[in-house]
């Protein structure tokens, strides 16, 4: 009997063995997102191919178009554009967020105001403001440059706020027999101590302000120099010209003569005209 166990676990072992191995055989990482990117491509052009024809373009298609938008210069301007109004957007919204923290963690004032703002506004989207944005900027970058702060704001500030509520009580004593105190205790032990939550409020933040600076330049287009602030299209520049409230949707149609009759001349008509 002794034998015969002695054989079974021999028998198992060997297997768990070659099961150990099988599972530490693994493609590089790069390799399995390249596989995995090419099926997702064949999808797409199998999709285009069998059924949507006409409303989906092909993944070749969409690369001709892309190294056509790129090489003529574009495409390249409107994105260095677009992330110039997002980095704009993040250091005034990084540098609000810290002044608001710092308020926050000296006074109590600034604790309940920073819990308030975060209640009320931290679940609306940013990108909700921005047709009130559009009325007050009217269609420029401007606009974009505020909801890009008011979107990268309170997460940043709520990030910061939260590593500094966590910093070990013991470093600032330290701090404090050291003689530190105020502005340079917290530059020297809490922002240190909080910086890995800083960090991660910066992720948070340039995420939300990229989301929020792409949706609205696909709405207005005005972001990057896009398709509806183009200087070719004699109806658009004339759009761009008039003010917000020339080109808001009317509910009647007798209400469509106050808009500039420059704007109808600069539209061909449908009879050649």
């Amino acid at each position: 009997m002794n034998s015969v166990e002695s054989r079974r676990d021999t028998v198992v072992s060997k297997g768990a063995g070659e099961v150990s191995r099988l599972r530490q055989v693994r493609l590089p990482a790069t390799l399995r997102y390249a596989m995995l990117l090419a099926a997702l491509l064949g999808l797409w052009q199998i999709y285009v191919t069998f059924v949507g024809q006409i409303s989906l373009p092909g993944p070749l298609e969409v690369a001709g178009a892309l190294s056509e938008g790129w090489s003529g210069g574009r495409l390249a301007a409107a994105t260095w554009m677009t992330l110039g109004t997002l980095a704009l957007g993040m250091l005034i919204g990084a540098m609000i967020a810290v002044l608001l923290t710092v308020f926050a963690a000296w006074t109590r004032i600034g604790a309940d105001l920073l819990t308030l703002l975060t209640l009320t506004l931290y679940s609306v989207p940013a990108i909700a403001l921005l047709p009130l944005l559009i009325l007050w900027f009217d269609t420029s970058p401007t606009s974009l440059v505020v909801v890009t702060v008011c979107s990268v704001t309170l997460p940043i500030a709520i990030n910061l706020s939260a590593g500094l509520k966590s910093v070990n009580p013991t470093i600032m004593l330290v701090g404090q027999n050291l003689g530190l105190r105020g502005w340079g205790m917290f530059s020297a032990v809490l922002l240190p101590a909080a910086l890995p939550h800083a960090i991660s409020g910066l992720r948070a933040g340039w995420a939300s302000g990229w989301r929020t600076v792409l949706a609205a330049g696909l709405v207005f287009g005005v972001a990057g120099g896009g398709l509806r602030s183009s200087p070719t299209t004699p109806a658009t520049s004339c759009r761009h010209r008039s003010s917000s409230q020339d080109y808001l949707p009317s509910p009647s149609p007798a209400s469509w003569s106050k808009r500039p009759s420059a704007c109808w001349s600069a539209v061909p008509s449908s009879d050649g005209e």
